[in-house]
């Protein structure tokens, strides 16, 4: 006994001081404190690991992992898991019962739903992981842009090359950013800063794909003003809006990138309208309008007018957002661009607009 207590105090002693200060005097304290339920057979490093999650001092990592997980367990995803499961098993015993009445009719006519059954399943199955492909495109994009702020304020220039080599691969593909890749791939070694660096891969990466997109927010914002300032009907003044912004965040996404599907897209949206809950795009929309209201451009024109002015001007904020999210890097060099910028393009659109409608 005396011989194989030093071999087995090592691997059990610091579990043992952690757990039982009072224990120091005594080194084999911890071989003689086994709990009731421990067996002879438990592998000493095992043993302090249950005895830590049982003792109260040392079983609070188990109980917060406990809790954490009860936090996590929500009655609506059971309720939501069970009525999907049930739908499916319905759907699969309908369509079950459907085969089975036409082979009864006629061998091709079952054979013929069989098949039209696998396809189903197969397009279901394809819509399924492109959805997922999409859903980790978007991650990667979010992923990229915060590590790279993360370089960029730690000026770190191994984080940095690695942000950048995934730019350029995501970008791989597109010939816009052909001379920019060139051009990075050129000075990436003759640049020391991390911070620099990211710099430059987003005024040679990013610089055509920002200008596309500046075009594609103003082009958006026009349209909303010109369309909604000519509507005779409210209703159809939201619904323009709506789609009109969902098909800016969907055109900006795939211009920098992103690849979103039905899901994909629903996820992206809440991500913009969050942004502009952080960022205040609603009062920013109030302010500009008092800078609408307040240069006498609301006295010069009609209040239809005026209302697509400030449509194209929350259109463009949208817009503006929808960069930021879906843009793989944050904006370090390259001017953040406001709705400051093209409200007067705007604004001198939907009068001339006006003049022009009959």
């Amino acid at each position: 006994m005396s011989e194989r207590d030093p071999q087995s105090a090592p691997p059990r002693r610091p579990a043992a001081f952690r757990l039982h200060p009072e224990s120091e005097d005594d080194p084999r304290a911890a071989t003689v404190e086994p709990e009731p339920e421990e067996s002879d057979t438990t592998p000493p490093p095992d043993d302090g690991a249950a005895a830590a999650g049982r003792r109260p001092p040392g079983g609070q990592r188990g109980f917060s992992l406990r809790r954490f997980s009860l936090r996590r367990f929500s009655w609506g995803g059971v309720f939501f898991a069970g009525l999907g499961g049930l739908v499916t098993f319905a759907a699969g015993l309908s369509v079950d019962r459907l085969i089975d009445d036409l082979f009864a009719r006629a061998d091709w006519l079952g054979w013929a739903a069989l098949a039209l059954a696998a396809l189903t399943v197969l397009a279901a199955a394809i819509i399924v992981l492109r959805e997922g492909l999409a859903i980790a495109r978007l991650g990667r994009i979010d992923r990229l842009r915060t590590e790279a702020a993360a370089a960029a304020a730690a000026d770190d220039r191994k984080a940095a090359e690695a942000v950048v080599a995934q730019v350029g691969r995501l970008f791989a593909a597109r010939p816009e950013t052909a001379a920019g890749r060139a051009a990075l791939a050129r000075h990436v070694d003759e640049v020391i800063d991390g911070q620099d660096l990211i710099r430059l891969a987003e005024r040679e990466l990013l610089a055509p794909l920002d200008a596309e997109a500046r075009r594609l927010v103003m082009e958006t914002a026009r349209r909303v003003s010109v369309v909604t300032a000519l509507s005779p009907r409210a209703f159809v003044d939201i619904l323009f809006v709506l789609v009109s912004a969902a098909g800016l965040i969907r055109r900006l996404a795939l211009l920098y990138g992103g690849r979103p599907g039905l899901i994909g897209f629903v996820t992206l949206a809440r991500h913009v309208i969050g942004h502009l809950a952080v960022t205040g795009g609603i009062a920013a929309g109030d302010s500009l309008l008092h800078e609408v209201v307040g240069k006498g451009l609301a006295t010069r024109i009609s209040s239809r007018l005026g209302e697509g002015i400030v449509n194209g001007l929350m259109t463009a904020r949208v817009g503006l957002a929808a960069m930021d999210v879906c843009r793989p890097l944050p904006f370090l060099d390259a001017p953040r661009p406001r709705v400051s910028d093209i409200i007067g393009e705007i604004a001198a659109s939907v009068p001339a607009a006006g003049r022009d409608a009959p």
